[in-house]
């Protein structure tokens, strides 16, 4: 991964660089659309205030728990026991982020998601507070995260989460096999190139034209970047919008040629 002075220069490149997030310039209508109706959109959500409180929470909670790493973020912390506070400074989304996603969820409608890397879960009580008759599956690797996952679920009265327990190559074959095409699938964990690109490669074979994929820290080490660039280029991508720590893909087939956009946020 990037060192914390690599990432600030390339983020401080993105943000110099990045058209201004205005909709000036962009001649896309379906990119305009979304700069004006999701990320534009500053509402104050009641339910943000449930998810911070929690996040809130955890941040403050000292306990250690055991924790088994498969993805490229536990280089970040080499023991196995771990506080909880730390596993929610170094793994949560942030709340700007977060808000994000469920904004996207709010605006879009997604019925079926899925998400790689429920962490302790505040990512996904965005999404699946943004949308309550939606159903999200969402993956995670470590047991004892998982298990305080479920307790953050059933706390938030989040009926509409199904948790899936395993490494996301055991896990993610069985549940393609057997749910309707995602609409939304965003990709948190194991941040190395070869598997999120298999994992990629699995979605779209389920995928239907609306699926809209959002990808995190793309621009987290150079094999990542490495990634993000082969994705782009992949034969079924139309359009990509890359925001530096979270980005996202289209497959739409209604856009007739390959179009993308960095855009500050």
């Amino acid at each position: 991964m990037y060192s914390s002075f690599q990432l600030a220069l390339k983020y401080l490149h993105y943000y110099v660089t990045a058209s201004n997030g205005k909709g000036h310039g962009i001649h896309s209508p379906f990119v305009f659309s979304f700069i004006t109706k999701v990320l534009r959109d500053k509402t104050r959500y009641p339910d943000y205030e449930k998810v911070e409180a929690l996040r809130l929470e955890l941040l403050k909670n000292d306990l250690e728990i055991e924790v088994e790493d498969h993805g490229a973020g536990s280089s970040l912390i080499k023991t196995k026991k771990r506080k909880i506070s730390g596993i929610a400074r170094s793994s949560l989304k942030s709340a700007k982020y977060a808000q994000l996603l469920y904004s996207i969820v709010k605006v879009y409608r997604p019925v079926t998601m899925i998400e790689l890397g429920t962490s302790l879960g505040t990512t996904a009580a965005y999404l699946a507070l943004a949308n309550p008759e939606a159903k999200l599956h969402t993956l995670e690797g470590a047991p004892a995260v998982a298990e305080l996952a479920k307790d953050h679920f059933r706390r938030l009265s989040l009926a509409n989460i199904e948790l899936h327990i395993g490494r996301f190559s055991d896990t993610l074959p069985g549940l393609l096999g057997k749910v309707d095409a995602p609409d939304l699938v965003f990709i948190d964990g194991h941040h190395l190139k070869a598997p999120t690109l298999d994992y990629f490669e699995q979605l779209l074979r389920v995928a239907k034209s609306t699926t809209l994929f959002i990808f995190d820290d793309i621009h987290w080490s150079a094999e990542m970047e490495e990634a993000w660039q082969i994705i782009k280029r992949h034969t079924r991508v139309t359009l990509t919008i890359d925001l530096f720590f979270v980005s996202l893909v289209f497959i739409n087939t209604d856009i007739n040629h390959k179009q993308h956009f960095t855009i500050r946020f």
